[in-house]
Order: structure tokens, then sequence, then C-alpha cells
């Protein structure tokens, strides 16, 4: 079960950043879109200058995203439309790094969809992917990624103090060619929501979530 009504804060007993979490969700959502989009357009902009642009190709592509929850609950679903950019890790960092790492930008929005309850969703992350190629096949290539971001949850269960809070997640992943064009990809990850002890109560939540998608 989890709580929809917002938590009422006095001004004297929390930070001024913490209401940010009283804007409305389409702020909220236009805020991470802006952000994602600064990002890949500085990374984009950072290469060209350089003229390392194409050394590995920068990637794109969108994915449908289904969650459940394990804990604290088990019944809160969602789906999220998710969308990325993917780019050769040592040329973004600046140091080196194995030939398959790559670094990943992802912005998601969606909603749950739990008991007629749809309550608004939207993240913004980065993530180190790394192919697995020594078990590549010609048309399948697995992977593991991993990395931490920030999400905006419009629902909170109890003992979770905020709406804003961090997303780490983890999982695994395979893309493979069907056909001719570019590759699909399915994923499976481990999805965290907590706010790393900004807040008091710091009630986590946990999900699985299955990820299916395109390059194009």
């Amino acid at each position: 079960m989890y709580v929809t009504e917002p938590k009422i804060f006095r001004r004297e007993n929390i930070p001024s950043w913490q209401y940010v979490e009283q804007l409305p969700s389409c702020a909220i959502f236009l805020a991470c879109i802006v952000l994602l989009l600064t990002i890949v357009t500085c990374l984009r902009n950072a290469l060209a200058e350089e003229g390392i642009m194409g050394v590995v190709p920068d990637r794109y592509g969108l994915a449908m995203v289904l969650g459940n929850t394990y804990d604290p609950t088990n019944d809160i679903r969602f789906f999220l439309v998710s969308g990325f950019a993917l780019y050769d890790y040592d040329r973004v960092w600046r140091h080196p790094a194995p030939e398959a790492l790559r670094f990943k930008v992802e912005c998601s929005a969606g909603a749950t969809t739990t008991k007629n309850r749809n309550r608004f969703m939207v993240s913004v992350d980065m993530l180190a992917l790394y192919y697995l190629d020594d078990f590549a096949l010609s048309r399948l290539r697995p992977y593991v990624e991993a990395g931490i971001g920030i999400i905006y949850t419009d629902f909170q269960v109890e003992g979770q103090g905020l709406r804003i809070n961090f997303n780490p997640q983890a999982g695994v992943g395979i893309e493979f060619v069907v056909g001719s064009g570019e590759p699909f990809f399915a994923a499976i990850r481990l999805h965290h929501v907590s706010n790393g002890g900004l807040d008091e109560d710091n009630r986590g939540i946990n999900s699985f979530v299955l990820m299916l998608g395109r390059f194009f």
C-alpha cells in the first residue's frame, strides 16, 4: 500500500531545496527533459570540437520499461518510456577504459498502473555499460550495466520521506538483430529508489524491471 497524499512541511523544519517536491509533475518532467538534452548536447559538442566523433559511433534508442516492486510491497507496477544516448566511455571521461565500455545517459517517464491509481514517474540516469564480447555471437551481443540517477515519483510508500530520490540501477541485457536494420535489445534490471539519508524517513522501494527497445 502506498500513500498518495503529499506531506505538509513547515519551512522552519526542512531545507528550502525540498520545496522542489511541491512543483507540478509537468514542471518536474520538463526539467528532466531539459537536463537530458543539455547533457547530450554538451557531450556531442565536446566530442565534435576535438574531432573524435565517429571513433566509436554514438548510438541512440528508445525502450518500453515494465517494472514491479518486491519491497516493501509487491503491488506497485509501473510503465515507462525511456530514451537514451550511448557514448564511448573514455571519450567522455578522458581516462583509459576497456574498449567494450560505454557511457549511457537515459531519461524515462511514465506512471504506475496499479489498481486504477495512476501516479506520475520521471527519472534521469547515467550508467556504465560493458559489452561481454567474449560471449557474443553474430546476431547477439550481451552486456551488463549499472549506474545512478535522480527520480521523481508522484507517490510515497509508508516511511518514504521524499518524492525526489536517488535511483541506483544494475542489470544484464542483450542486443539482437532481427532481419536488417538496427538491433533490438532486452534487459532485466534491479531498480532502487531512496533518498540516501537526506530525510530522516528513508524507506526505499525495490523493483524488478524489464526493458525492450531498439536502436535507431
